[in-house]
């Protein structure tokens, strides 16, 4: 079916033996919700919630493909037949939706990051180049070796195959094994698979053969490839393009998925994951390269959040499906909003990284700061029922408050929430100012328009207090109140220039032209502040009380924002802990040895030293109410995953 809004996006598509509704992809993606290997019912009921709320074709995470490919201890296997009872259940989910599901053939090669039990296993490559980002020195494969790895690749197709998908994709992006053979700054090898072009394809080309050799007519076999690693120890796009003509060529593949990024250094491995300050689509002129030299479909993926970003990269002819990963997880039901026309209720995602990517770097299950049911679907993807219609007050309407509003009217409850302050969205208001974090603003608008779907009754310009309670007689008060500016005890602080992070942000203060930032927590507070104030002339000394900027921020923005601050001269002193000023001088202890730290020619001292909790509120209701939850920051400053995710689960239980 199409739309007159979104015809391209919305138009069904062949690829290989396999036809898909419409040109909206969720490309493979790791989700910690493998168990020992298999597919477990938390990742099938992930997946189903994504077929379900309208994607065309699903490809489903990297399974490896060797018991050499097990590059993390969450990872799938394929390289037995154990795996095909889980691809079973799985691809029947996804058919039940009459979406189409692939799965995806890795081997990391020298890319490793953990193994079980913590320790590191040894990592096989073409040959004995170090991994720059994971500080890995690989095995240099041999023949044998070799023809194990292309064989279990055609193994696990035919398995694949088995459990009922209806494709796999070779994943030879990335810089992992196939892209190293690809690659003549990976592959020194002076045998039949290095040296010439030709010689570097043919792994990849057995690859392909094997899994012919091994599937049905009709199974789908697609390439996932870097259009550009976006680094410099790398193939060259150009050769990247040739690659593609000449794999077209030979028509043994069915289409060509472009990315960008290489997972092998920390510059390159931005773009697995591209947080917001990358423009959106910006991948899509790689795809349109590969488009021009071969005639199967080429499909493309990197920051396209909204179907008309989609819409406007097909309709262009530069690619033929766009992959919206990131913008299924912040709303499943994003594709079924854009055919039925409710574009304006999808909830966009903002590439904050904060709990997709950040959760599997951490060896959690994926999930969203925005849509906290992602990952969690056997538990909240269903609201519960309620017993009885109650009457609920949201005191805040931050993150915290207006997911809980939300989710209680959703379930049918009345709800007001009031909000001291003219605008929506707390905190929100302040991070969408610190540079090129304008789109962290989505959130609140995003939140708010959930309330306004579900009816919630909102009231702007009002604080919360007894009387009000009192007058209003509440069955139930969701306490969301926030949270403010800590500042601790500062020796020297009256003959200091002191400020906060807050303050400096709503510009109600002036700043001089040195400025030191003292940041406790070291995430987007900081690093945000030292590019804003640098970029406005000042300069800028950053001293974080942990062992790095942003140490606590998802990796690839803490990366790309260290490199924005290195351009920008900006001087990060870590293990600084913030101990008094006076003057022109800010004196700091040295966080792991004790020693003193002077950091002198200071004019602005800006702190930013975490929040203390507004919870005034909830001791001034005791005996008012009955029912009395506090959550977000009022019960314990953290950050906006944390807020939403327990307005969810107070909306859910109220």
């Amino acid at each position: 079916m199409s739309t007159p809004s979104f015809p391209h996006l919305f138009s069904p598509i062949t690829l290989g033996g396999t036809t898909i509704r419409n040109r909206i992809l969720s490309t493979g993606h790791d989700t910690a919700m493998a168990h020992k290997g298999e597919v477990a019912d938390q990742l099938v009921a992930y997946q189903e919630a994504r077929a379900k709320g309208g994607a065309g074709l699903i490809v489903v995470q990297v399974a490896g493909v060797h018991r050499t490919a097990k590059y993390t201890s969450h990872i799938l296997m394929a390289d037995t037949d154990a795996c095909i009872p889980g691809y079973t259940r799985l691809a029947e989910a996804i058919h039940r939706h009459d979406a189409k599901v692939f799965g995806q053939l890795f081997h990391p090669g020298r890319e490793i990051m953990e193994g079980e039990g913590g320790s590191i296993p040894p990592a096989y490559a073409p040959s004995a180049v170090p991994n720059r980002r994971f500080r890995v020195m690989p095995v240099p494969l041999t023949e044998a070796l070799i023809a194990e790895i292309v064989s279990g690749y055609g193994d696990a197709a035919r398995r694949m195959q088995a459990g009922g998908l209806d494709g796999a994709e070779i994943v030879a992006s990335m810089g992992y094994l196939p892209a190293q053979f690809l690659n003549p700054k990976t592959n020194l090898r002076d045998d039949r698979y290095g040296g010439s072009l030709e010689n570097r394809m043919r792994f990849l080309r057995e690859v392909v053969a094997d899994i012919r050799a091994k599937t049905r007519p009709g199974f789908t076999v697609g390439i996932r490839i870097s259009g550009d690693d976006q680094d410099t120890d790398t193939i060259e796009p150009s050769e990247v393009v040739e690659i593609c003509r000449l794999l077209d060529a030979e028509a043994a593949l069915d289409y060509f998925n472009v990315i960008a990024g290489s997972s092998a250094t920390l510059q390159g491995a931005i773009h697995i994951v591209p947080p917001m300050a990358i423009e959106t689509g910006y991948v899509a002129p790689f795809a349109a390269a590969v488009k021009r030299v071969v005639k199967k479909p080429v499909l493309v993926a990197g920051r396209i959040n909204q179907p008309q970003i989609a819409e406007s990269i097909i309709a262009s002819g530069q690619a033929d499906m766009c992959g919206m990963t990131r913008a299924m997880i912040a709303d499943p039901e994003m594709p079924n909003k854009a055919r039925t026309g409710r574009a304006e209720d999808i909830r966009a995602c903002i590439a904050c990284n904060q709990a997709c990517i950040h959760h599997f770097h951490k060896g959690y299950a994926i999930s969203c700061i925005q849509h906290p049911e992602t990952g969690r679907e056997l538990t909240h993807g269903v609201r519960p029922p309620i017993t009885r219609k109650k009457r609920v007050l949201v005191a805040g309407g931050g993150p915290a408050g207006l997911k809980a509003a939300a989710v209680a009217a959703e379930r049918g409850h009345e709800v007001t929430l009031y909000e001291k302050s003219s605008l929506l969205g707390g905190q929100v208001l302040l991070a969408q100012l610190l540079p090129r974090r304008a789109e962290f603003g989505g959130l609140a608008t995003n939140l708010t328009r959930e309330c306004e779907i579900a009816g919630v009754r909102i009231v702007r310009g009002t604080t919360v207090d007894r009387a009000l309670v009192e007058r209003e007689a509440p069955d139930a008060v969701i306490v969301a109140t926030g949270a403010k500016p800590h500042w601790p005890a500062i020796e020297g602080r009256e003959s200091a220039h002191i400020v906060d992070a807050w303050q400096v942000l709503q510009g109600q203060v002036n700043i001089g032209q040195s400025v030191v930032i003292a940041e406790w927590r070291p995430d987007w507070i900081g690093m945000g502040l030292a590019e804003k104030l640098r970029r406005e002339g000042c300069r800028v000394r950053l001293c974080v009380e942990g062992i790095a900027a942003g140490e606590l921020l998802p990796w690839y923005v803490r990366d790309h924002w260290a490199g924005v601050l290195s351009e920008l001269g900006v001087e990060v002193i870590p293990y600084a802990r913030l101990y008094g000023a006076d003057g022109s001088t800010v004196y700091f202890q040295h966080a792991a040895s004790g020693a003193a730290m002077a950091i002198e020619e200071t004019d602005t001292l800006v702190l930013s030293q975490g929040q203390v909790p507004d919870a005034s509120l909830s001791t001034e209701l005791e005996g008012v109410c009955q029912s009395v939850t506090v959550i977000g920051d009022a019960l314990s400053p953290r950050t906006a995953e944390e807020a939403v995710l327990e307005g969810l689960t107070a909306g859910s239980g109220v």
